[in-house]
């Protein structure tokens, strides 16, 4: 689902690919304008996060401290966020290998949404190369299970089995629909909020798209290799928000 709007580098981890919040650009980047939009536009942010999922509030989870961070935070990583729950992380540590490969997001927040809480993830692009990311595993039990994960999710998604998502140049999102869909199966109500800045400041030859229709190639191929499909069973819990650096 698309949301309408007004028109990291990357790390090796023991398990996948670990971002590396350290080294946020200045006036520049997904990290620097989504720290704006929270900072500066929160309002405006929350009306089109909450129109996008048809919910009543959104309540956003601080991050971490870290004094061994270059920006002294730490973003939320895997499902840290449901700590308190015994019973999911044996779950989720069968599910996912622990350790540094496990997903960071860019926020977590808790939804409302006709009386039932939703969790939504945020994962935010804000040029071309940012949709590319390998796996880094190299421990073959931590390969193991990311590849039992993967499985499981493109079955529930109806992806061809050969689809390799290990090997992929769009491993990120698909360790993100893994774990979009662990967290619906273990009956934890989840949202995926994919954000995709406009107009950025271009930096070292990257490909920084003026408006939502720059995005579309980019993340059409994404898709196909991926083998998604319109209207698979997660699409609805995926959202797509085009958020301009800059609104005209």
């Amino acid at each position: 689902m698309q949301l309408a709007t007004p028109q990291r580098n990357e790390a090796p981890g023991v398990g996948g690919v670990e971002e590396d919040m350290g080294r946020i650009g200045h006036g520049y980047g997904s990290e620097w304008h989504l720290l704006r939009y929270f900072g500066r536009h929160r309002l405006r942010f929350n009306q089109l996060v909450l129109s996008g999922t048809t919910s009543e509030s959104v309540e956003w989870l601080d991050f971490g401290f870290n004094r061994k961070a270059a920006m002294f935070d730490d973003e939320p990583k895997g499902l840290e966020f449901l700590a308190d729950n015994t019973d999911l992380q044996r779950a989720w540590a069968d599910y996912w290998p622990l350790g540094g490969g496990v997903p960071n997001w860019d926020a977590v927040g808790r939804l409302d949404r006709n009386g039932r809480q939703e969790w939504l993830l945020v994962e935010a692009k804000a040029h071309i190369g940012e949709l590319r990311a390998l796996c880094q595993a190299k421990a073959p039990v931590s390969r193991q299970k990311i590849e039992a994960a993967l499985r499981a999710t493109k079955s529930a998604l109806g992806v061809d089995s050969a689809r390799d998502w290990m090997a992929s140049d769009y491993y990120q999102l698909a360790n993100r629909l893994a774990v979009l869909h662990f967290l619906n199966v273990q009956n934890r109500p989840a949202r995926l909020l994919l954000i995709y800045f406009t107009g950025d400041t271009s930096r070292d030859g990257r490909v920084c798209p003026p408006d939502a229709t720059g995005w579309e190639a980019a993340l059409e191929a994404q898709d196909e290799a991926l083998g998604l499909h319109a209207g698979h069973p997660l699409a609805e819990k995926v959202h797509k928000l085009f958020l301009p650096v800059c609104p005209a």
